[in-house]
């Protein structure tokens, strides 16, 4: 037998216990009462006519009824056909930057652990959108094809850090480079990047990429970590010293946002900008009013379990138990 709420087991034997108790108190009660007031001996005599067994049946009658009702909100199932479960959903590549300006601290706790709580934000309100993972920074890498495995996307985002891409930059070209590569050969629609950087020490030509992407049917948005003023990039040396980021000069660098770029990247494609604030990241926003209202295509459907619903049968017992205690008397049958 197959239970979709399980917590209520529990909660129904608890019931079916505390219900038998409280019948028990009050017979222990009203006994101790009467004896306050009658003899023991007399007791009998006061009420021949009542039978303690048949009060007995009623509470118990009581009690079963109120353990199946319980019971049935477990909703108890057994048997089940295969059915297959057909999903609408977009195709979403979240390209994350994870150069050292992305240890910039002007987003706390830092833009990159920023970034990545912000993303598990985003993955809570999907359902149904695969979603894939590129890491860049002087290249770009795919870390987590798309897919509907949310939990399993998780984990590797948990696992991005400075060190995932071993090429210092931040190659915004690559990236998209990266994610034409990934939607190849599929319809020229329900292609969505999500872009999020700082958009600092930049290399390649990102409008270019864009256009590409454009051709491709792709959309992208973008999402610009740090402020225009600009923060210092901690670093620690090998004997785990911390300092900051410097040039070759061993001047201190400053690292801040290069929003124009962005902006000219996401709307080039038909897509939109936003900028990461440290009350409000925008990536939830970006999607609930952009992208989530996108055309939608049918994910490849799978098969699963449908349980029969067998709640119905206890909760039908139980009501006919109650309906039929009250015509049960207290009174015993007296011989004509």
């Amino acid at each position: 037998m197959h239970y979709a709420n399980p917590k209520y087991i529990t909660l129904m034997i608890f019931l079916t216990i505390g219900v038998a108790l409280f019948y028990l108190w009050t017979i222990r009660r009203r006994r101790k009462l009467m004896n306050r007031f009658v003899e023991k001996s007399l007791a009998g005599s006061i009420a021949p006519t009542i039978s303690a067994e048949r009060k007995a049946v009623k509470m118990i009658l009581v009690t079963v009824a109120a353990a199946l009702m319980v019971f049935s909100l477990a909703r108890p199932q057994w048997g089940f056909e295969w059915k297959e479960t057909k999903m609408r959903g977009l195709d979403i590549l979240i390209a994350v930057d994870v150069s050292k300006s992305m240890l910039a601290t002007d987003v706390k706790p830092n833009r990159l652990e920023r970034t990545k709580l912000a993303i598990k934000d985003l993955v809570k309100k999907l359902n149904g959108d695969r979603v894939g993972l590129i890491a860049f920074s002087g290249t770009a890498f795919l870390q987590c094809p798309l897919t509907i495995d949310y939990n399993g996307f998780l984990l590797t985002l948990d696992d991005l850090n400075i060190n995932t891409i071993p090429r210092g930059g931040t190659s915004i070209s690559g990236a998209i480079r990266e994610a034409i590569n990934v939607f190849k050969g599929q319809d020229k629609k329900y292609k969505t990047l999500i872009i999020i950087t700082d958009g600092d020490d930049l290399e390649g030509d990102p409008l270019n990429a864009a256009k590409e992407a454009l051709d491709q049917g792709m959309r992208i948005y973008c999402v610009g970590v740090g402020t225009f003023e600009g923060a210092l990039i901690p670093v620690a040396d090998e004997r785990g010293s911390r300092g900051w980021v410097a040039d070759k000069s061993g001047n201190v660098v400053k690292s801040k946002l290069n929003e124009e770029l962005l902006k000219s990247v996401a709307i080039s494609t038909g897509g939109s900008y936003v900028r990461a604030t440290q009350s409000d990241f925008g990536l939830v926003l970006l999607y609930d009013k952009s992208i989530s209202r996108l055309e939608k295509r049918d994910i490849e459907g799978k098969m699963n379990k449908q349980y029969q619903e067998r709640y119905q049968y206890f909760l039908v017992i139980a009501l006919i138990i109650l309906l039929v205690e009250p015509f049960i008397s207290e009174r015993k049958r007296v011989p004509q």
